[in-house]
């Protein structure tokens, strides 16, 4: 790529000097761990309500657990399938896994069976991590028909006395016969195995994608690619030493995983966990603890600035606060500023960058593009080099829309046992993302959109982001989202869904009106319809495809 516009990396110039300086990252979070726990050991790791555990207690419940699946004949490189909400239970869990030498393979709690046993098999997982009313209600049956031998459950009341009803809605188990407790393997005191330390090489986790374009690939991301990410954040977010970060995304999703679990372990800091995310919980956490740095989709902190008892010195703590996993709005950022002080920074990335690509820096403002508005999602950090290509592969100039590809240390080397989606995917080590988007000559890259949500109106393309950020403009919309769907005439036309503020009132011809006035005659939406809340995965971004299977069969 010598001869590349975007090899000589613009970006790095809005850049500061913690920002571009080399690092040299820890090689994994076991190490991190266990340098944290001789050098801070009774520093608190995680809070979890009105429970606390520290650094050395982590490394040596952890160690048990590690210990406990040696035992049981976990071998180095096995799968170990951790789905558990956000509780220490997940970190002991995902921590023991690789000090036993395992690959974690994350999985999101709200998978039904079919979805955990594509990832079951496909992974060939050895081990079970789970909570015990997952394994007494479904995953009982479910792993019966995998190569899973090794399950441990945990109830999520451990760890804590608070027992907020707001979240913590169920009761205690009777222990399974066929199931080993989580709690008292941790605390039962098994020494890790020995020579069983990952190294930067090993792939960490197989993370399945969510399957938006066909079944779930699992994206191998290594140490190496975590340590990277958690590194450049613990040198560039300009945090206060031993930070505190509120774990606002869950940690299966990469962006939880490494934007919060390992950076904040990164860093030595303090986890605030609060198990799933409820507006009224996640407040009074910010309000408890103080937290300086927290990532969330923008719905999150569209239900934040919607409840009834948010004001700004919930906010006050904050250093950085950055969205990710969903499109951000730029009429949010500016509300939400006026509204509660904090600058939103937006951010880029896939699980098969590992997180992050992308990242508005601290202090810097993220600018709004005049002929799209669209805001863009920050630049790309020293190593990494993000390009913008046709469809034939080559690269288009500064401004011209095409393809975001991305080359960096975050990025991984493929797809789990998938050589033909790897090839597809990862020509050359280079990760052909899908997105459509474009970068300035300053560096900044904007987002548009995905590839295949792009709706074809009469022989227009019409990008469901710009609609949507119309949308966001109107103080009565709380979410939005803008679909395809079929139309005998046109081909396509644009249906968008919305759903409002608390109290708010709005007439779907008004709303469409309202776009006509601010948009191309092809662009605006045809059809309005308002529901209660708009469909979303556990990380918070709006499920398009569910919308548009909702205007099909309607």
């Amino acid at each position: 790529m010598t001869d590349s516009r975007y090899a000589a990396k613009p970006w790095v110039a809005l850049l500061n000097d913690a920002q571009r300086a080399p690092i040299t990252p820890a090689d994994s979070l076991v190490h991190a761990l266990r340098t944290a726990a001789a050098q801070t050991p009774d520093r608190a790791f995680l809070a979890y309500f009105d429970g606390r555990l520290t650094y050395r207690e982590v490394d040596e419940l952890s160690d048990s657990v590690a210990g406990h699946l040696a035992a049981r004949g976990l071998e180095r490189g096995e799968r170990v399938a951790v789905l558990l909400q956000n509780s220490p239970h997940f970190v002991l869990a995902v921590l023991g896994a690789w000090k036993a030498g395992a690959v974690v393979v994350p999985v999101n709690p709200m998978y039904k069976s079919r979805e955990v046993t594509h990832v079951l098999r496909d992974g060939e997982v050895a081990a079970l991590i789970c909570s015990d009313r997952a394994w007494e209600s479904y995953l009982r049956e479910t792993a019966a028909d995998s190569s899973v031998r090794i399950v441990l459950t945990g109830c999520e009341l451990d760890f804590q006395t608070r027992g907020d009803a707001r979240v913590l809605t169920f009761e205690r188990l009777p222990g399974a016969e066929d199931a080993e407790d989580l709690t008292a393997v941790a605390r039962a005191g098994h020494k890790a195995p020995d020579d069983r330390d990952p190294g930067p090489s090993d792939i960490a986790l197989i993370s399945y994608t969510s399957g938006t374009s066909g079944t779930p690939k699992g994206a191998t991301n290594t140490h190496c690619n975590i340590m990277y990410n958690a590194e450049r954040q613990r040198t560039g977010l300009a945090l206060p030493e031993a930070p505190v970060y509120f774990a606002m995304a869950p940690l299966f999703h990469i962006t939880g995983m490494v934007a919060q679990f390992a950076a904040c372990l990164n860093s030595s800091g303090l986890l605030v966990l609060a198990y799933r995310f409820e507006a009224g919980v996640v407040l009074d956490a910010f309000a408890e603890h103080r937290p300086h740095y927290t990532v969330g989709p923008s719905t999150a902190f569209m239900a934040l600035a919607a409840h009834p008892d948010v004001s700004p010195e919930h906010f006050a703590s904050f250093v950085n606060i950055s969205s990710g996993g969903a499109p951000l709005p730029p009429a949010l950022v500016e509300k939400f500023r006026a509204g509660f002080g904090p600058y939103i920074r937006n951010g880029y990335g896939l699980t098969e960058c590992t997180a992050p690509c992308a990242a508005v820096p601290p202090g810097r403002e993220a600018p709004v593009d005049p002929a799209s508005g669209t805001l863009a999602v920050g630049v790309p950090g020293p190593e990494t080099v993000v390009r913008i290509v046709d469809d034939l592969g080559q690269e288009v100039p500064f401004g011209e829309q095409g393809e975001i590809v991305v080359r960096g240390p975050q990025v991984v080397p493929g797809y789990w046992r998938r050589p033909d989606a790897t090839a597809e995917t990862f020509p050359d080590g280079e990760l052909r993302t899908g997105d459509i988007g474009f970068m300035d000559a300053e560096g900044w890259l904007y987002v548009v959109d995905r590839k295949k949500d792009m709706i074809n109106a009469s022989g227009f393309k019409v990008w469901p982001r710009e609609v949507e950020d119309v949308l966001y403009t109107h103080p009565a919309v709380r979410e939005a989202a803008v679909v395809g769907v079929p139309d005998g005439y046109r081909g396509e036309t644009v249906k968008a869904y919305i759903s409002l503020r608390p109290g708010a009132e709005a007439d779907p011809d008004a709303l469409a009106a309202y776009c006509r006035e601010r948009l191309a005659a092809y662009k605006y939406p045809r059809q309005v319809e308002v529901l209660p809340d708009l469909p979303k995965t556990a990380s918070g971004k709006i499920l398009r495809r569910e919308l548009r299977s909702r205007a099909n069969d309607g």
